[in-house]
């Protein structure tokens, strides 16, 4: 399977949706659903670009 822009974007999302659910679906208030949501978007952003460029790396380093 090759990961090309849509199809990483859509793990992406539906991995968030998971977690966003979960998250929703705990006795949290809304308020910090929404800084656990936030934090989580960041973090997996973050995530992304970091695995994207390492991936890149070992691309081009074989």
């Amino acid at each position: 399977m090759e990961f090309d822009q849509t199809v990483t974007a859509v793990a992406f999302l539906v991995l968030f949706a998971v977690l966003g659910v979960g998250t929703f679906m705990s006795p949290m208030q809304t308020s910090t659903v929404a800084m656990v949501l936030g934090g989580l978007l960041v973090f997996g952003l973050v995530t992304l670009l970091i695995g994207v460029k390492h991936g890149e790396y070992r691309a081009s380093s074989r």
